[in-house]
């Protein structure tokens, strides 16, 4: 966990390092006590940068530039370092005519994740990511990063000491959502189009195994003990609830109707789910023992990355067209603060890492 002198340090010397970028909505001053600060990490897909939250203040305290199109973001395990997903393909929307995107300019010299210091608010290198990164995550000890490769249809594994890629592997296409399980052992990779999860081996960096889910999976979450895992469903508005083990989806949850369900956490009990509902404006609440939902919260414009505090007790989502990020009190399902970033958050990142 990152000390409490380090979010000073940033409160001190890298306060509204562009323009803009302390303006809140609402204070929050009451999501967190001083010692129990933590620094909320928010990529802003169309202005380029990251915004840094304080929770104890509730205020942007440093807006860091990036590169181009960040999205995917992880908090490194030393605390003091953060990864960002950079991208130089153009933003085409499902909605968009296909001559129209192709007509954007691409560079694939911008893709890359960047490697920021936190306590310099820096990007410090761009490791190679491979072809247009969405999202990613570290594996457990922290060397390597598995990254999906949207347009390429694979995905890449990042050696962080040498950094250089040292696997591709083909995976389901239009692969979006990563996530590492807690033991280790594998990393699960959602592809939209291809409405599969593929399954890789984290030791060997081979597939195992493709799980068929709902339509247009956007992200994963694991339970602690590994051994279930959630796939939100965007189009379907539903969750898969999947057998590690087995490799096989045993449950299906429905959220209210006119959800398009996106980003997931799960509380560090295992005994809720968070669903953010992009174009529904809401995040779904869900007792994962019953199976279903027990309250439905309204949050902002597009809600897409979601994360939780450590303790659980406060959930962030990032609303893209609002340009907010909203707090909530996972004790009360109050929403505490609105709180102005940069243009069209995309993901969040919790110091300590989040789930």
């Amino acid at each position: 966990m990152l000390k409490l002198e380090m979010s000073l340090i940033l409160l001190l010397g890298l306060v509204c390092l562009s323009s803009g970028g302390c303006a809140t909505e609402e204070r929050a001053d009451a999501v967190a006590e001083p010692e129990d600060d933590e620094l909320i990490y928010v990529t802003n897909e169309d202005s380029g940068d990251l915004s840094v939250i304080s929770s104890s203040a509730g205020a942007v305290i440093a807006t860091i530039p990036v590169g181009k199109r960040p999205r995917g973001v992880r908090a490194g395990k030393d605390g003091r370092t953060v990864y960002v997903a950079l991208s130089g393909s153009p933003k085409c929307p499902p909605w968009m005519p296909e001559d129209e995107c192709e007509a954007q300019v691409t560079d694939k010299t911008l893709d890359g994740i960047a490697v920021i210091d936190v306590a310099t608010a820096s990007v410090t290198q761009v490791l190679p990511g491979g072809s247009d990164p969405e999202q990613f995550d570290l594996s457990i000890d922290g060397d390597r990063i598995c990254v999906a490769n949207e347009d390429a249809h694979v995905a890449s594994i990042v050696d962080l000491d040498s950094g250089a890629i040292v696997a591709t592997i083909p995976v389901g296409e239009e692969p979006e959502g990563v996530r590492t399980s807690p033991d280790g052992r594998l990393f699960y990779v959602t592809g939209e189009t291809d409405h599969n999860i593929t399954v890789i081996d984290a030791a060997s960096n081979e597939r195992v195994a493709q799980i068929r889910v709902g339509n247009r999976p956007r992200d994963v979450v694991f339970s602690s003990d590994s051994v279930t895992a959630y796939a939100s469903s965007e189009i379907d508005g539903t969750v898969s609830v999947i057998n590690v083990a087995q490799h096989a989806v045993v449950q299906t949850i429905s959220l209210p109707e006119g959800s398009r369900s996106m980003g997931l956490a799960l509380s560090p009990d295992d005994e809720t789910l968070y669903v953010s509902n992009g174009r529904s404006r809401t995040v779904s609440v869900v007792d994962v023992t019953a199976g279903e939902v027990v309250r439905n919260i309204e949050v902002g414009d597009r809600p897409w990355g979601i994360a939780l505090s450590g303790d659980g007790r406060f959930l962030y989502t990032a609303n893209g067209p609002s340009n907010d990020v909203t707090v909530i009190d996972t004790g009360t399902f109050e929403v505490k603060a609105r709180i102005q970033v940069g243009e069209t958050p995309w993901g969040i990142a919790v110091s300590p890492p989040d789930r």
